[in-house]
């Protein structure tokens, strides 16, 4: 069981970034565009992306796609040939900065700057078997 859980985790990469200032419902908003979609396709589609989290996500691809690579050395053509893609990317929420605005009749409005942690897994498609008859 450990021994293919070790065997699992050499083919998936993982990056992290953590305490991103955007909140996590703006992040989720980009990050359902390229969850489950190969790698060089996804590129594309955060450089072209108007929204601003897709800065930020865009360097987390570019870095998992680093880690892949180097714990993938002898099989680099995968990701030529389109086999890597976002396996999971997951948007939880970080700490919440409180900060207060003056609001009328003396009384304080509280505003929360909201931040996220956001995961991303590579893996590599697994070959479909084709049936011969």
């Amino acid at each position: 069981m450990a021994e293919r859980l070790k065997e699992i985790k050499k083919h998936t990469a993982i990056a992290k970034l953590n305490d991103v200032p955007t909140s996590p419902r703006k992040m989720r908003l980009v990050a359902d565009l390229v969850r489950g979609v190969e790698v060089n396709r996804a590129l594309d589609i955060l450089k072209f992306s108007k929204k601003s989290a897709s800065i930020s996500l865009e360097k987390l691809l570019r870095s998992a796609i680093a880690n892949w690579e180097a714990k993938n050395q002898d099989n680099s053509h995968e990701l030529d040939n389109g086999n890597v893609y976002v396996q999971t990317i997951m948007v939880n929420e970080g700490r919440t900065l409180k900060r207060i605005r003056p609001c009328p009749q003396g009384r304080a409005g509280r505003i929360r700057k909201r931040s996220n942690h956001v995961t991303v897994i590579l893996d590599v498609k697994k070959p479909t078997a084709t049936v011969e008859e």
